[in-house]
């Protein structure tokens, strides 16, 4: 499958890519390095330490390059009157009886303890493309859905204040 991703999160993401492989390798190598003078190997923390954290930069540099070759570039613009992609999107839960508030961006850049959620999830893909007083149906699984009705659109563009995803 291949990620849905704007030109923000290409940027982003070849900008993290740059500095791991020019700042963050040649350090992690540094302390491999030394912490391999120290002796014996077979009781050294620090050594192993050291390979965990080069281990885990190189998995995330070859994460970025996949991401980078195979991504899919969409275009964030939708209608005035629609949901679209870094809106801010406020909602009535029939089911609680009270209003929630989400921002829906790739799935890159969610973060739902912040309430921003990628447009992949049951309820960013149920109300990208509604309108203001639609009601929408949001299925989470097969045994349990429930219904809200948008109530405001706050529109947003793509811009670069939103993080890519760390592991």
């Amino acid at each position: 499958m291949f990620d849905e991703l704007t030109k923000v999160d290409i940027e982003k993401m070849k900008q993290e890519l740059e500095y791991r492989i020019t700042k963050v390798r040649p350090e992690i190598l540094e302390d491999v390095k030394f912490a391999r003078s120290h002796g014996d190997l077979s009781e050294n923390a620090e050594y192993h330490a050291a390979k965990r954290e080069r281990g885990r930069n190189e998995s995330r540099i070859r994460y970025l390059r996949n991401m980078i070759k195979t991504a899919v570039i969409i275009d964030a613009d939708s209608a005035e009157d629609e949901v679209g992609l870094f809106d801010t999107v406020t909602y009535y839960v029939e089911e609680d009886d009270c209003d929630e508030q989400v921002r829906i961006v790739t799935s890159l850049r969610r973060d739902p303890l912040e309430k921003i959620i990628s447009k992949e999830s049951p309820l960013g893909s149920a109300l990208m493309g509604k309108h203001v007083g639609d009601r929408v149906c949001i299925t989470v699984n097969d045994s349990y859905s429930y219904y809200v009705v948008v109530k405001k659109i706050e529109k947003g563009k793509d811009d670069d204040t939103l993080e890519i995803r760390k592991f």
